[in-house]
This record gives C-alpha cells, sequence and structure tokens, in this order.
C-alpha cells in the first residue's frame, strides 16, 4: 500500500480501485435496497461517497496521464471503464502490467 502513494500512477491505482468499489456498492448493493426494499437511505449516503470518490478519480487520472504521458485515447479509456461496473477491475489489471 506505502508503494502505491508514491507514483501518480500509483494513487491513480488506489484511487481507481476505492472508487470503483464505491461504485460496486452503489449499483449492487444500495440501489437494489432502495428498488426492491424501499431503503432509499443508503442510495444517499453511497451516492455522496461516490460522488467525492468519483472527482478524486478524475483528478488522480490527469496527473496520471500527464505523470506517464498518456494519450489522451488512452486516458479516455480508462475514464470509460470507470463508467462501468467493476470496470476497475480492467484498469487495475491495465495499469498494474504497466507499473512493472
Amino acid at each position: 500500500m506505502k508503494n502505491l502513494m508514491q507514483t501518480p500512477l500509483g494513487r491513480f491505482r488506489l484511487v481507481s480501485m476505492v472508487e470503483g468499489l464505491s461504485y460496486a456498492l452503489l449499483v449492487f448493493v444500495a440501489m437494489p435496497l432502495k428498488y426492491g426494499l424501499d431503503m432509499p437511505g443508503m442510495v444517499r449516503w453511497m451516492g455522496r461517497a461516490h460522488g467525492g470518490l468519483f472527482i478524486a478519480f478524475v483528478v488522480a487520472l490527469v496527473l496520471a496521464m500527464f505523470s506517464r504521458k498518456w494519450s489522451v485515447v488512452r486516458a479516455g479509456l480508462l475514464f470509460a471503464a470507470s463508467m462501468i461496473p467493476l470496470g476497475a477491475i480492467w484498469i487495475e489489471k491495465t495499469c498494474a502490467a504497466e507499473a512493472e
């Protein structure tokens, strides 16, 4: 974990994992609770947390993009993957391979 925080790519990977987890919880736990069991409170809290983490994800993506000299297309693919539930798994896989 400590090594992840030392580089822009590592920070991006860490933020991506946490943001992806928050998105998965929002989609697969909070939304079914809201619409299946009429319990909207979880969406309110998870939505706020995910929104803040998504902003951190975008900032970390831009910083990693400039430090690693990624193309706009590559950064766009990583951004698009974050829109897919569990897309953070693909992001981590591709970025971990690059970090080695």
